[in-house]
């Protein structure tokens, strides 16, 4: 049986072309004078080739001359399709000239469009037409040649009027179906976990049979994620790179990571080597093909540097591959239980019917079908979405015939491109567009359907938009699986108003199955190219002349495209890059064809002429550095997006934007230096989404808010600098009638009571979901306020005078609201004004999960709790039945969780708290502590208060808590010592209750505590992080607690005056002691002791240790405990009192290395601790040595004589320091010395001084660069800092 191949995508070209074809504007402006006759005939021969385009389509499968014809007809339609862009945007600038938009430019328009002179227009646009009439010509003989017939089309769909589209995910399916392989596999990696060497195990499988959907299933599994430090996710794909994938896993792995460490100048390799080193992780590499096992072994050899029980896990088709990578035998992945198969099948193509309720006769035929699908979820998921659409026995019967095709070769990808080959020309088209995009990258789905209307792929329908189309396209091949991980993202917006403030807002994106991907490039390869990584011989080689769409994901994009457009001129339609552009682009006219284009800019200026741009439909230039955009931009009258959100430079919009008439998206959300916006907006009939207006006084020349009564406007808009509008202007934006508004945000820049009147008429439409107001000047909010039943946010900011929410008498409940903010409303009382028995035993807030009030100065309690019936039946008050998180932060009048007066002794329940932050709430201290708060899955507890209160909360609450911060505010005179003791013991009769492993904290804090700290060390034993700052409960270091904190990885402590040390010394030093010492914190990573001004010793320091910082310790002699500076001195007198500096054998060093601390430290900082002497025995792994202003320091010395590992050292200030370690490695690998203001160091050791020159970076004081040793014509240098 022949291949089965997806169908190419030419039909819906030429139906673009017939559109704009017949477009009215042609006969309008007469631009196509003197050219009638060829324009009918064009058109006639169009309808002719469109007739039979589907049974065309169908012969090109297995008919190679049918093919080519094809191409050629997809090459006329492309060459046809500019050449009406041509004739459109001809009519459109004549349409703009008649409205005087050239004379407001103040340009000549014979300059501007030299070419537009209409008998030159006429002359070279009739030789171009004429050309495509001859090419449609031959192809209308070749057609009747092949004889292709007319096919009855379906007619258009109309199934985007529903709102009930279900989106069928088969995950919980296969969830259930991969049970057993997901505890074999977690049981596999959990057995690891003593193990030194790392593992990597292969998942193999033929595509779709769901090795990824497994591999989320394992990454999520509580056990896995509880038991590994690290979790990292990387697809890989067909790029095996070895720098791109470990930036990749390093960018993964530390995804917070500060800008200077994201452009450090150390290698991808050595990046990946540190961020991974000491800790237990789980990678999983995601769909892996490379097979060049030199490229592994590169990669894997940095991945060794981690703890006991690391694992890779790898996706792959290939079983080389997985020889080639893995240490234990490979997973092989069977394919789905037919039973499971069936499900899925019949789950999709009966669209969730009852069984009762499915043909009988179709039913039957299932079975039958599930064969075909090889255990493949996706191909199961494919085939039902095909036999969705087929009602008859007939229809089935093709369809389990045509997919009779899979062979053990060619696996699922028959089935798949059997499922593209039954959707709609229009849907193929999208779909075959999204090629495009490399594989695993995450799209934006609201940007994907504007680039679709762009390209003109969405067929225009009078009844209802183009983007309400899209998105139902959108849904229908996500319920086909062609995208995949469809989620909603929250995204940062750091610029609201006037205000620095951080909100969020959601994006949807969603992902490409990679065998979908496979069937997309199949019919567009060779329309679509995706820039290298890295730089080829000849740039031009990833760029053939017949790419349309582009997309650069490389650093200098730039670069790129200027060496690789000097040999070729492609007719680029979409460009896409997505690292910043910092240079110049040459070649500007080779950019003529451009439809859709996204840059990141670092430069001020736009980097492209618009008079190259005029069939621009999408410009992205979000996030870029420019400051204003050019003024001619506004002669490209068919751009429909344009997106400048987060352009923090840029200053202005184009004055004459009005022209832009077919603008639809205009995105300037996050601009905060654009003060005012161009006049007579209310011309841009076609405008849907406008994020950002900033308000300018009547009369200005600028747009007032009243510019926006006519316009449609939906999603979000922002209506800023509001003191600049009249309650006439805000009654004239006509709110209250754009029912497609979903976010709103009103911001003033100064408060007054004026504002009142404003806000009133500023009514939105009841639909509305989310409210933000900004520096409203009124002492309360409007009624309709109140009345908005579908609210999901509201957050309310700097309001400064609003002293309740709602006044009295307003009726008001929030059904929907799910979070809400008060920031700053420093005369805020109460949410409303009102008695209980007005409001009634409403929960007003049932469905709020997020509650954040800060700054509210007055605000002495929440709302009042209402009852709520707990499961167990006993009735306990809240007010907020859905709370997640509850932000408490500085209310210096706060009191009491419920504002019944009287009421503190009930218990207040927050069935489903998470999270609870209180900070700066004085006054909640001074409380007795009586009223009880009850939330049995508090995971996070970040508090400040009493001992006594704090101690009662982390009692209630020691199962569940995972994150726990507490700051003692109350002072030694006001401390009540009982209190405090009494709510501990209860801390520590919990502990007694429970087995201690059941305690899943792992991040603590404690500030400022009398008491506590020792016991609640030894309470949570799975603890990670741990922080103890200014508590003078800690005087001596908890040695007992110490060997119970086995998970320790990070421990600070911070402005413990008090600590001293241990609390006695040891009368000698014996085996048992020092064994029972080496135990403490035996997985400590990172150190980092300051303020400490008592403390003379540290304890024993575990082997483990890789970074420790040490600052302000006045009092401390040695980072050594004394117990092992008693056995390092035994050691050395029964050596004969070596010195550090003598030379030793490799072998006697790994003896001595045994006896000596902390033989993995790689990072040491020392500053200011004036009674250290020296830094002895210092291990050879050291790779960063800082010692700064430690006044008594004589000696830094290793214990092998040198420091090979070392590249960073500085020594600053040490003025009593002499001498530094020297020998022939001493410093092999050092890059950046600094050394200045040690006076006692005369002259640098000499392997050091002959270093000085390959260092990469160096500041040394002058004497140390000796004129001797240098060339003379280098003298004027020697006193120079680099």
């Amino acid at each position: 049986m022949a291949e089965l191949v997806a169908t190419m995508v030419v039909g819906p070209l030429l139906s673009i072309v017939k559109q704009k074809a017949s477009s009215y504007l042609l006969d309008k402006y007469k631009v196509m004078d003197g050219m009638e006759e060829q324009h009918r005939v064009l058109k006639r021969k169009l309808r002719a080739i469109l007739d039979i385009i589907a049974d065309a389509e169908q012969a090109a499968s297995h008919r190679d001359g049918a093919m080519a014809w094809l191409e050629e007809v997809k090459r006329v339609a492309y060459e046809a399709n500019e050449v009406f862009d041509e004739f459109n945007y001809e009519a459109l600038r004549r349409e703009a000239k008649k409205n005087g938009h050239y004379v407001k430019l103040g340009f000549d328009a014979v300059k501007l469009f030299p070419t537009h002179n209409r008998f030159a227009f006429r002359n070279k646009m009739g030789k171009k037409l004429c050309r495509v009439l001859q090419s449609l010509e031959v192809l209308v003989a070749e057609m009747n040649a092949f004889g292709f017939k007319y096919q009855q089309q379906a007619p258009a769909s109309k199934q985007w009027r529903k709102t009930d589209h279900v989106i069928f995910d088969p995950k919980e399916i296969i969830s259930r179906s991969r049970s057993q392989d997901t505890k074999n596999i977690v049981a596999t990696l959990l057995g690891h976990a003593s193990n030194e060497n790392l593992m990597v195990l292969p998942i193999v499988g033929v595509g779709g049979l769901g090795k990824t959907t497994l591999a989320q299933l394992i990454y999520n599994e509580p056990e896995v994620q509880k038991h590994f430090e690290l979790l990292i996710w990387v697809c890989v794909s067909d790029n095996f790179d070895v720098d791109s994938l470990a930036n990749s896993i390093v960018e993964a792995a530390t995804p917070n990571r500060n800008t200077a460490e994201a452009t450090s100048k150390k290698r991808p390799l050595d990046r990946l080597q540190d961020g991974l080193s000491g800790h237990r992780y789980l990678l999983v590499l995601d769909d892996v093909w490379n097979r060049e096992s030199d490229k592994w072994e590169m990669l894997k050899a940095r991945l060794t540097h981690s703890a006991k029980g690391s694992v890779v896990l790898i996706t792959t088709r290939d079983g080389g591959v997985a020889k080639i990578m893995g240490s234990v035998k490979p997973y092989d992945l069977a394919g789905l239980e037919d039973d499971f198969i069936k499900e899925i099948i019949e789950t999709r193509a009966f669209n969730m019917q009852k069984e009762e309720e499915r043909p009988a006769v179709l039913v039957k035929m299932v079975g039958e079908i599930v064969k075909r699908c090889r255990g493949s979820p996706l191909a199961a998921t494919a085939l039902g979405s095909v036999l969705y659409t087929k009602t008859s026995e007939e229809e089935w019967k093709a369809i389990s015939s045509r997919s009779n095709v899979c062979t053990e070769e060619s696996g699922i990808l028959p089935i798949l491109k059997l499922s593209y080959n039954d959707l709609s020309a229009q849907m193929k088209q999208c779909f075959a567009f999204c090629a495009v995009f490399p594989k695993d990258y995450e799209i934006d789905v609201d940007k994907l359907i504007q680039l679709w209307i762009a390209h003109g792929f969405i067929q225009d329908q009078r009844e209802v938009s183009l983007e309400t189309i899209a998105k139902w396209i959108f849904s229908e091949l996500t319920s086909r699986s062609f995208f995949v991980d469809v989620k909603q993202v929250e995204v940062e917006c750091y610029e609201i108003g006037f205000i620095r403030c951080v909100d969020r807002y959601y994006k949807q994106t969603c992902k490409i199955h990679d065998l979908m991907h496979d069937v997309a490039l199949s019919t567009m390869e060779k329309e679509c190219a995706l820039a290298p990584d890295k730089p080829l011989a000849s740039q031009a080689e990833w760029l053939p002349d017949t790419a349309r769409h582009l997309l650069l994901s490389c650093e200098q994009p730039e670069t790129i495209l200027n060496e690789s457009l000097v040999k070729r001129s492609p007719a680029i339609q979409t460009l896409m890059c997505d690292m910043y552009m910092e240079g110049p682009l040459r070649h500007l006219s080779k950019y003529s064809s451009l439809k859709a284009l996204r840059l990141f800019i670092r430069s001020s200026s736009f980097p492209l002429k618009s008079k190259h741009l005029h069939h621009l439909r999408y410009l992205d230039l979000s996030e870029s550095d420019i400051e204003a955009l050019p003024e001619d931009i506004s002669i490209l009258h068919n751009l429909q997006t344009l997106n400048i959100s987060g352009c923090q430079r840029l200053h202005r919009l184009p004055s004459q934007m009005s022209y832009m008439t077919s603008l639809r998206h205009l995105y300037n959300h996050g601009c905060p230096k654009i003060r005012s916006m161009p006049s007579d907006l209310r011309k841009l009939m076609s405008l849907q989404t406008l994020t950002c207006f900033a308000a300018s006084r009547t009369g200005s020349g600028c747009s007032d808010v009243g510019e926006l009564q006519h316009l449609n406007l939906g999603g979000q808009l922002e209506l800023r600098r509001l003191e600049n509008v009249t309650e006439e202007d805000a009654k004239a934006a006509n709110l209250e009638k754009k029912k497609e508004l979903r976010e709103l945000t009103l911001g003033w820049t100064v408060g007054s009571m004026d504002d009142a009147r404003v806000l009133e008429v500023l009514k939105p439409h009841h639909e509305l979901q989310a409210v933000r107001i900004n520096l409203y000047g009124g002492t309360a909010f409007p009624t309709w306020m109140g009345m908005l039943q579908n609210m999901v946010e509201i957050h309310l900011r700097y309001c400064k005078k609003v002293q309740w929410l709602f006044s009295c008498g307003t009726s008001f409940s929030f059904p929907n609201l799910m979070v809400f903010t008060l920031k700053g409303l420093e005369c805020l009382k109460g949410l409303w004004e009102i008695t209980s028995k007005e409001q009634g035993e409403e929960i007003i807030f049932q469905q709020l999960e997020k509650l954040c009030t800060v700054e509210c100065g007055k605000l002495t309690a929440l709302p009042e709790a209402t009852l709520l019936r707990q499961s167990y039946g006993t009735m306990a008050p809240s007010a907020f039945p859905a709370l997640k998180v509850l932000e408490l932060i500085n209310l210096r009048n706060f009191e009491r969780w419920n504002s019944v007066v009287g009421s503190q002794g009930e218990d207040i329940i927050f069935p489903h708290l998470e999270k609870i932050y209180v900070i700066g709430c004085e006054k909640m201290t001074t409380l007795p502590g009586q009223q009880k708060v009850e939330s049995p899955k508090l995971r996070v507890l970040d508090m400040e208060g009493s001992e006594e209160e704090m101690f009662r909360w982390v009692a209630r609450h020691m199962t569940s808590l995972t994150s726990l911060k507490l700051k003692n505010l109350e002072d030694t005179e006001t401390t009540s010592a009982a209190g405090a003791d009494h709510s501990l013991t209860q801390v520590v009769d919990t502990m007694e209750k429970w087995n201690r492993h059941d305690f899943p904290l792992a991040d603590m804090k404690l500030t400022g505590l009398k008491s506590g700290v020792t016991e609640l060390c030894a309470c949570f034993v799975q603890l990670q992080d741990l922080c103890i700052h200014d508590c003078a409960a800690l005087v001596h270091w908890p040695e007992k607690e110490f060997q119970s904190l086995v998970f320790l990885r990070v421990l600070r402590i911070w402005g413990c005056k008090q600590l001293v040390g241990y609390a006695q010394a040891p009368a000698a030093v014996s085996s048992t002691s020092l064994e029972s010492s080496s135990h403490l914190l035996p997985r400590l990573e990172f150190l980092d002791i300051d303020g400490c001004e008592s403390m003379v010793e540290l304890f024993k320091l575990p082997a483990s240790l890789r970074g420790m910082e040490i600052v302000n310790c006045t009092k401390l002699k040695s980072i050594c405990s004394r117990m092992l500076q008693e056995r390092q001195s035994s050691l050395s007198n029964l050596q004969g009192g070596s010195h550090a500096y003598s030379e030793v054998s490799p072998s006697s060093a790994v003896s001595r290395a045994e006896h000596f601390p902390f033989p993995r430290l790689k990072y040491i900082y020392i500053e200011k601790c004036d009674s250290l002497t020296g830094l002895l025995s210092l291990p050879p792994s050291l790779e960063t040595i800082m010692v700064s202003r430690c006044d008594q320091l004589r000696s830094v010395e290793s214990h092998s004589g040198e420091f090979p590992s070392l590249k960073r050292l500085d020594i600053v200030g040490c003025k009593t320091l002499s001498s530094l370690p020297d020998g022939p490695q001493a410093y092999s690998s050092l890059q950046r010395l600094e050394i200045r203001n040690c006076p006692g160091i005369k002259r640098l050791p000499t392997c050091l001084q002959e270093r000085l020159s390959s260092l990469e970076e160096k500041d040394l004081d002058g004497h140390y660069q000796e004129p001797s040793l240098l060339k003379p014509k280098t003298w004027r240098n020697a006193f120079r800092k680099d």
